[in-house]
């Protein structure tokens, strides 16, 4: 019997077939492995709020002065709903997994409202749209609100001036910080270390705004 070699032709079919079955194998695992990836970054994150620290029940009385607090300021490090690792004097990361409520600027200003309405000590409290008659801006900028990865602390620093609305002028500024150690190493000791941190700057800052308003 004669064999024939195959045409030349058919072995071009074979290789060309070969090929496309490759390449269509490819994107099918690069299409397989974004899917994985895109499950992998949906995962939901454990949120946390701040919880409102212990406010003054004593001291000077300004119930006549109702209180615009206004949204701190910050770098776009501590401007996002991210928890802040300091791994470094110039570089940070965020806590994997866990975030805050709301953009940390606004979960600060909601609480410091909470907080000075808790007091008792104002004639009220609010945000802007809230409809107040304002006597006094209470105005931060947040320097600070991070872990420590070197020291395992929580560090919270925050700035606060105090605006008469009414002039338009400067009554006072200062500027609070606290440092407390975490209890262990986990994300909940991390975000419990800072929400401690923040409750002893609000409440510092609380007593010292009443002495000029």
């Amino acid at each position: 019997m004669l064999i024939l070699p195959p045409k030349r032709g058919h072995e071009i079919l074979r290789f060309r077939f070969s090929h496309k079955r490759v390449w269509l194998n490819t994107v099918a695992l690069a299409f397989v492995a974004v899917g994985a990836f895109g499950c992998a970054s949906s995962a939901p994150k454990d949120t946390y709020g701040l919880s409102l620290g212990d406010v003054p029940q004593q001291g000077r009385m300004a119930q006549g002065r109702q209180l615009l607090i206004t949204e701190p300021t910050a770098v776009k490090t501590f401007d996002s709903e991210n928890i802040v690792i300091q791994v470094s004097r110039q570089e940070y990361q965020y806590l994997g997994e866990s975030q805050w409520s709301d953009r940390l600027p606004k979960v600060v200003q909601l609480k410091l409202a909470q907080a000075f309405e808790a007091s008792g000590r104002v004639g009220g409290a609010g945000l802007p749209g809230d409809g107040l008659a304002i006597d006094y801006q209470i105005q931060t900028t947040i320097h600070a609100f991070q872990i420590d990865a070197t020291s395992k602390a929580a560090i919270v620093e925050i700035a606060v001036r105090v605006l008469n609305d009414r002039s338009g002028t400067v009554r006072a500024r200062n500027v609070f910080r606290a440092v407390v150690p975490a209890s262990g190493s986990s994300n909940q000791a991390y975000v419990k270390a800072l929400d401690a941190a923040f409750s002893k700057v609000s409440s510092e800052m609380v007593n010292w705004v009443l002495k000029y308003i």
